[in-house]
């Protein structure tokens, strides 16, 4: 039978997802909720993490490794940022001390780059990171999502990464731009149709035309009467074509990058890749590499909190 060890926990802006793992990092349960940052700020965070622990019949003492927004200055207690470049097993070392009654719990930092000319940041992506550096990989690592992150790994270590804002302009554009009342009905973007593939190659093509391609999908729609999937579809093509062509410029050649992704996400970067013509991509599952991250950060935190009880 296998021995409960730790709880790990991605809490987010939106969502809360929690999963007990025996000591090899195996699944024994879960539990998900939209109690996000807001939700939880409000209900308490501690009484939050403990009424899910709770319906899983944890018992006091077993320890928590979380990540994500959770460490941030709105969360429960922000986890400093460390400083690129940076090995990621630091993570674990460097993981902030969370005050709570009944069990140890600690909060894994971000990163930020503080460049001049690039400063950034990243929450949560670092997790899933860490889970490829256990796995010993070296390259680009792309993570799409709301703030897309493409980062450089060098032996164990984030040497620098650059963030577009590919996900929230969508859903800026979608719900509160001119170009709204044209996509308004169309719910998901099919990666295999020719919209996309379209938006995708001429955002490749030519970068420096994207507002004007935009304003386009306003003026289809009042002249032509172009169907919403169609140019919801042809907005995600121009979007993520366009982070394709900045990723290029700031990190150089693009192939063999490994792409951090999840569900439909995952199939539309996998197409625009295709598009873009680059080679040796691999895929990991978003999910399990958060987990997998959060897991080798315990097991490298709590090994004396695992072998006093």
């Amino acid at each position: 039978m296998h021995r409960l060890s730790h709880v790990v926990v991605d809490w987010g802006t939106s969502s809360f997802r929690l999963w007990t793992l025996d000591a090899e990092g195996g699944v024994l349960a879960e539990r998900r909720s939209a109690q996000g940052l807001k939700t939880s700020a409000a209900e308490g965070f501690e009484a939050v993490l403990e009424s899910h622990l709770a319906a899983l019949g944890v018992p006091e003492g077993v320890p928590v490794m979380m990540c994500g927004m959770v460490g941030s200055r709105a969360g429960w207690k922000e986890a400093a940022y460390l400083d690129a470049p940076v090995r990621l097993d630091r993570l674990a070392e460097l993981a902030t001390e969370v005050p709570a009654a009944r069990r140890p719990v600690r909060i894994l930092p971000g990163i930020a780059q503080r460049d001049v000319e690039h400063p950034d940041v990243m929450r949560g992506e670092e997790t899933q990171l860490l889970a490829l550096a256990s796995d010993g990989y070296d390259g680009l690592a792309c993570l799409p999502g709301t703030h897309s992150k493409w980062v450089r790994m060098e032996a164990g270590a984030v040497v620098g990464f650059a963030t577009f804002m590919t996900g929230e302009l969508f859903q800026l554009i979608r719900t509160a731009s001119v170009v709204a009342p044209a996509v308004e009905g169309a719910a998901v973007v099919d990666p295999g149709s020719p919209a996309f593939a379209g938006g995708v190659a001429d955002a490749l093509e030519a970068p420096a035309a994207i507002g004007n391609r935009l304003f386009e999908l306003r003026a289809g729609w009042l002249l032509a009467d172009a169907p919403a999937a169609d140019t919801l579809a042809r907005l995600s093509g121009l979007l993520i074509g366009l982070e394709i062509t900045g990723a290029y410029a700031r990190m150089g050649a693009l192939d063999g990058t490994v792409l951090v992704a999840s569900g439909p996400i995952a199939e539309l970067y996998r197409h625009a890749f295709a598009i873009a013509g680059l080679a040796g991509i691999g895929l990991c599952d978003a999910e399990t590499c958060v987990r997998d991250g959060l897991h080798e950060a315990a097991r490298l935190a709590f090994a004396a909190v695992e072998t006093r009880r």
